[in-house]
């Protein structure tokens, strides 16, 4: 037990760092929800669905999303540091007032339910999300998310709710390090077998 406190120490140590940096390039800018509307209307509604609520299982909804989370996701699609041929065109062509607008928009749009779907993988995701795996020195999920998957702000993202299949495919991309932008991420994840990801994820899903 001793380890897995440390790690969640060294996992909470690096987000502050990751916090500090943002921080220090963040501007002043002022959100504008009602503009933060219209540039979702134009140019996140047709993948992400209407009100950040994503009826296509292979795209995440948004929302209800912490806004700080989404702002460093969307520069990460900017710079490279996060990889998807379709995010980052679409992030190219945002300001960076675009992309605070449209964050703070959809932080406060209200997540739609979902639901898990298998009770066994439901049962085993359960126990990884709040024991974690203690001999693989993998911490619990809701010391980072919280116990109920709503994340920690300027932190640590929402995750209640959120498409499994989704959820699956950002943990093995972690693995493997095809998603670069969060090294804690892919130290849990690179310990993980594809049924402990999928019973994660499905557990998840039927958070609230």
């Amino acid at each position: 037990m001793k380890s897995i406190a440390t790690l969640i120490g060294a996992l909470a140590l690096a987000a502050f760092s990751q916090l500090a940096h943002a921080q220090t390039t963040r501007t002043d800018m002022v959100p504008n929800k009602a503009r933060g509307e219209q540039v979702y209307m134009q140019m996140c509604m047709a993948c992400h669905g209407a009100l950040g609520n994503s009826t296509m299982p292979e795209n995440p909804s948004l929302a209800g999303q912490l806004p700080e989370y989404l702002i460093k996701q969307l520069r990460d699609y900017k710079s490279g540091k996060r990889q998807n041929a379709i995010m980052s065109g679409f992030a190219a062509a945002m300001t960076d007032q675009d992309k605070i607008d449209v964050s703070h928009w959809l932080a406060v749009q209200t997540p739609a339910p979902n639901y898990a779907r298998d009770p066994e993988l439901v049962r085993a995701g359960e126990r990884i999300w709040r024991g974690g795996l203690a001999d693989r020195n993998i911490a619990s999920c809701m010391a980072c998310h919280g116990p109920g998957g709503r994340g920690m702000p300027a932190l640590y993202p929402r995750l209640a709710g959120q498409h499994a299949k989704y959820t699956a495919e950002q943990m093995r991309q972690f693995r493997t390090g095809a998603r670069g932008n969060s090294p804690e991420m892919h130290r849990i994840a690179r310990h993980m077998t594809d049924r402990e990801i999928e019973a994660v994820a499905d557990f998840i899903a039927g958070l609230r």
